[in-house]
Formats: C-alpha cells, structure tokens, sequence
C-alpha cells in the first residue's frame, strides 16, 4: 500500500518520562551522559533481577556452580583469587 506506515511496537512514554528527558536535554553534555549512564546501569540491574528471579535461573546456577567445583576438583581451573587480579 503506497504510504502505508509500519507498525510501531514500541509503548509510548509516560508524561512523566517526557518530561524528565526535557530536562535532561537543557543539561550540559557530560551530565546527560551521566544522567544515562545512570539510567542504563539502573535498567540493566532490572533487567538481571528480572532473569534471576525465574525459577529456572536457580537451576541453571546450581549446574554452573557444580561444573565449575568439577573443574576445580579435576584441576581444569582454579578459584578465584581477588588478590591476584
């Protein structure tokens, strides 16, 4: 169809979020970048809170955790030492 436009899928932003972000733009530079990195850091903790509170995240980790105390045992690698980093 000439001048059909795709769909959008994306949820609009709340009122609320509009205008924070109106603020942000007359910010210098280097604050909304700051201001980004913040809200970037914030959403991906969300987003790994969000995984690890499926109930499958537990059983994948208690695999992983036993693979790596297998390797430990069989000498295929060794703890972690934070003093060595």
């Amino acid at each position: 169809m000439k001048g059909a436009r795709a769909p959008c899928y994306t949820k609009p932003m709340t009122k609320l979020l509009e205008q924070a972000i109106e603020e942000v733009k007359k910010l210098p530079e280097d604050e909304q970048d700051a201001l980004a990195e913040r809200l970037l850091v914030a959403l991906d903790e969300q987003r790994w809170d969000e995984l690890f509170a499926q109930p499958e995240s537990e059983k994948f980790l208690e695999e992983l955790a036993n693979e790596i105390r297998e390797d430990i045992k069989a000498g295929r690698a060794e703890p972690l030492d934070p003093d060595k980093m």
